[in-house]
C-alpha cells in the first residue's frame, strides 16, 4: 500500500516550508490533512503568523521536481501509508512540546537498501562527538555486540560516539543507519563521506530534510528527535551536561521508551550527563550489549546472564557443611569437638560433615585435628 500521490507532493512542500518538528504546521496537518493545508497555505490562507514566516519559502517550492531529482540520485521519499513507513515514529504524534519541535515527521527521505520498516526493535546509540578512547571503545563494542544480533543500531553519523556506533556494527557485519540533519545527498561532517557513502550503500541514511538541505543547529535537536522516535531504546555513552546526546535522552523518556546510560571515570567531564541520568534514575546503567538487548528486547527474548566467577567447590555445600568448614582452622588443627563448639552444630552432626567435606577434599585429618586444604581456601 502507498500513500496518494497528491498527499505525498504536499507532505513534501510543507517539509520544505516549515522546519522538521514545527509545531504550528504538525498541529494543522493533523487538523486539515496535508493536501487541505497545501491548498490553503498556496492559496494565502492560512494564521497570518505562518503564512508570513513561511511566505519566503513559498516561491522556491518544486516538489514534482524534488521527487525527481531524488529518484536519480536513489533517494526514496516515504509517508504514513507506505508499507515502509516505520510506524514506530508514530509514538511522536503524543509527546509533548520540546524546544517548539513536536509530532511525527511528515516523511522521510531515504538512501539506502534496508527499508525502515524492518528496524522496529532498532537501537539508538548516541553521545559526546569529542569521546574518548574509553567513550569510542564502549560505543564500538556495545554496538557490536547488538548488531550481531540482527538488531539495527542507528546514530547521527558525527564525529565520536556516533562514528563509533555506525563502525562497531559494520564490524560485527550487523545493520546501521545514520540519521542526518541534512538531506540525505550530502555527507555532514564532510570528513564521514566514506562513512556516510558505505550506509548508503549498505544500510540506510535518513533525513526530514530534503535533499540538497544544509546543517543547522535547530536541525540537529530535530534530527535527535528523529533517532529517538525510530528506536526501541537509546543509550547514552558519554555526554556532557550540555551534550546533544541529553537531547535525544530526553525524547527517548517522553516516548516511554528504554533509556540506558554507559558509566565513566567519575573525574571525566564527558561523562557527567550519563552519570547524572544514572543517578536521577533517568537511565538504567550498561557496561555491554547483553545488557541492552535484555531491556529493549520483549520480556523473554533476551535474558542478560549476571557476570559470575569460576565456580568453586565449596559453592555447592548444603547450609550446615558450609557452616561446619567456617569452624574449621586453617593452620592449627583442631579436634571434632572444638569444632562443633566454634560452629554451634551437635558433635554428632559435625563429625558427619566432616567426613563429607574430607571426601570432597575440603578438610584433612592430622595427628592434631583437622585443617583446611588448599581447595577450600579458594577465594
Amino acid at each position: 500500500m502507498t500513500a496518494a500521490h497528491d498527499e505525498r507532493l504536499a507532505r513534501i512542500a510543507l517539509g520544505q516550508l516549515a522546519e522538521p518538528g514545527d509545531v504550528r504546521i504538525r498541529h494543522l496537518v493533523d487538523e486539515m490533512g496535508p493536501a487541505t493545508l497545501h491548498d490553503a497555505l498556496m492559496n494565502d490562507r492560512g494564521p497570518d503568523g505562518l503564512l508570513s514566516d513561511l511566505a519566503v519559502r513559498l516561491a522556491d517550492l518544486d516538489p514534482v521536481g524534488d521527487l525527481e531529482r531524488a529518484r536519480r540520485l536513489g533517494i526514496r521519499y516515504i509517508v504514513p501509508g507506505d508499507d515502509e513507513w516505520p510506524v514506530q515514529v508514530d509514538d511522536l504524534g503524543s509527546c509533548e512540546v520540546v524546544q517548539d519541535r513536536t509530532g511525527a515527521p511528515l516523511g522521510l527521505w531515504v538512501k539506502g537498501p534496508l527499508r525502515l520498516d524492518e528496524i522496529a526493535d532498532s537501537v539508538g546509540v548516541v553521545g559526546s562527538r569529542s569521546a574518548t578512547t574509553y567513550g569510542a571503545e564502549m560505543a564500538g563494542g556495545i554496538s557490536a555486540e547488538v548488531a550481531a544480533t540482527g538488531t539495527c543500531v542507528v546514530s547521527g553519523a558525527a564525529f565520536g560516539i556516533d562514528q563509533a556506533a555506525h563502525r562497531g556494527a559494520l564490524s560485527a557485519g550487523g545493520r546501521t543507519v545514520a540519521v542526518l540533519a541534512c538531506g540525505v545527498d550530502r555527507a555532514y561532517p564532510a570528513a564521514h563521506a566514506s562513512l556516510i557513502d558505505y550506509l548508503a550503500e549498505h544500510g540506510a541514511v535518513v533525513s526530514e530534510l530534503a535533499p540538497g538541505c544544509s546543517p543547522m543547529r535547530s536541525r540537529f535537536l530535530a534530527r535527535n528527535r528523529l533517532i529517538a522516535g525510530l528506536t526501541r531504546g537509546t543509550v547514552v555513552v558519554e555526554a556532557a551536561v550540555r551534550s546533544g546526546a541529553l537531547n535525544t535522552a530526553n525524547w527517548a523518556t517522553r516516548l516511554n521508551r528504554p533509556l540506558m546510560a554507559v558509566p565513566g571515570p567519575v573525574t571525566s567531564a564527558q561523562s557527567q550527563g550519563a552519570h547524572q541520568l544514572i543517578r536521577t534514575g533517568a537511565a538504567e546503567l550498561v557496561t555491554q550489549g547483553s545488557e541492552v538487548l535484555e531491556l529493549v528486547k520483549p520480556a523473554g527474548e533476551y535474558l542478560f546472564e549476571e557476570p559470575r566467577g569460576p565456580e568453586r567447590r565449596r559453592d555447592r555445600l548444603r547450609s550446615r557443611e558450609a557452616q561446619v568448614l567456617e569452624a574449621v582452622p586453617v593452620v592449627t588443627p583442631a579436634g571434632a569437638a572444638s569444632i562443633a563448639r566454634t560452629a554451634g552444630i551437635a558433635l554428632v552432626d559435625v563429625a558427619r560433615a566432616l567426613c563429607k567435606l574430607e571426601s570432597g577434599g575440603l578438610v584433612s585429618r592430622g595427628l592434631g585435628g583437622w585443617t583446611l586444604t588448599e581447595a577450600a581456601r579458594e577465594r
